[in-house]
């Protein structure tokens, strides 16, 4: 079995692009399943709360500055990408807010592995995830309502209430049960941590896109471009951003993926559950996109050489989330 989680963890970007495939020539068969995206979301965030540390919050308090700079620029750059790309593409209701959605939600599940196959920051990459993360609850409620339109059928309170149900809570019970039962979630749990956040996150994009198949076929196209440039667009400023103030590269390569990849899985939670599936079809296929591009562009920083001031952060990092 851990062999398999291993396997699985190496090929998360292939199975993710087989489950959204899978639901698009089986739709009826994958379409219940966005029904328990939430609960699937709760899941993966139990995952990554069992993979947290007190160092991963040392980390905030020595280097505070770095932090706050990353996750400002996580939760400034993306929304106003979405917000600017989806009226770039005309792309209009259900779809932008579907853009929005993903533009306001915190950093993925599985930009921790990327950073680290980029010989990137990854304690900085953790930290990240977990500040944007445990912020979602305040930040993305305020971010799709300013962005989306005030008018949309849904207030402050109750997005709060369901991002902390699938997310903050779920992440502080990880916590919490790593930080009483350490010994055993190592040697039990995390080995396979792995298996239940890709095939997690595979069933979610099944079961959107399976649920989306007819939009998917006749504006898929032009949403999935739409998604691709937001993606793309954000790792570029997000290593522009770090880049400005002086990051060395590790830093600025965790800073890139941090803000280039998004908690669509929260994206997707939020539009099952206050709006359709057809505004979950962003987040699907951000999910697909984004592991692909995260994919490569970890392989072309592995390749490239980091210079030996840096390569010391690089390998002081030691906590990886799935």
């Amino acid at each position: 079995m851990r062999r398999v989680a291993e396997l699985v963890g190496q090929w998360f970007a292939v199975l993710v692009l087989l489950g959204a495939v899978a639901g698009l020539v089986a739709p009826d068969t994958f379409a219940p399943l966005a029904a328990h995206v939430p609960l699937l979301l709760g899941i993966i965030m139990f995952g990554m709360g069992l993979t947290l540390t007190g160092q991963d919050f040392a980390l905030v308090a020595k280097r505070p500055g770095a932090v706050v700079i990353g996750v400002v620029a996580q939760y400034t750059i993306m929304p106003a990408l979405a917000w600017a790309i989806g009226h770039l593409f005309g792309l209009e209701g259900e779809a932008m807010i579907g853009m929005i959605l993903v533009g306001a939600a915190p950093g993925g599940t599985a930009s921790n592995v990327i950073v680290y196959l980029a010989k990137g920051d990854t304690a900085l990459s953790v930290a990240l995830t977990t500040v944007s993360t445990l912020l979602a609850p305040l930040l993305t409620p305020a971010l799709v309502l300013w962005l989306a339109g005030t008018d949309l059928d849904v207030t402050y309170g109750s997005l709060v209430t369901s991002i902390a149900q699938v997310v903050l809570f779920p992440v502080i019970a990880g916590l919490l049960v790593r930080t009483f039962a350490g010994r055993l979630v190592e040697r039990y749990m995390l080995p396979y941590l792995p298996l239940v956040s890709v095939l997690g996150i595979v069933v979610v994009v099944a079961g959107i896109v399976g649920a989306n198949a007819d939009a998917v076929l006749s504006t898929g196209l032009l949403v999935a471009l739409a998604v691709i440039v937001h993606n793309c667009a954000g790792l570029l400023l997000g290593y522009g951003a770090a880049a400005a103030v002086r990051f060395d590269e590790p830093a600025r390569r965790a800073v890139s993926v941090e803000v280039g990849m998004q908690n669509s899985g929260l994206a997707a939670s939020l539009a099952t559950t206050y709006f359709s599936p057809a505004a979950a079809l962003p987040a699907a296929l951000f999910s697909v996109w984004h592991n692909v591009s995260g994919s490569v562009l970890a392989s072309y920083w592995a390749r490239r050489p980091v210079v030996a001031d840096d390569r010391r952060a690089a390998e002081g990092a030691s906590t990886l989330q799935p």
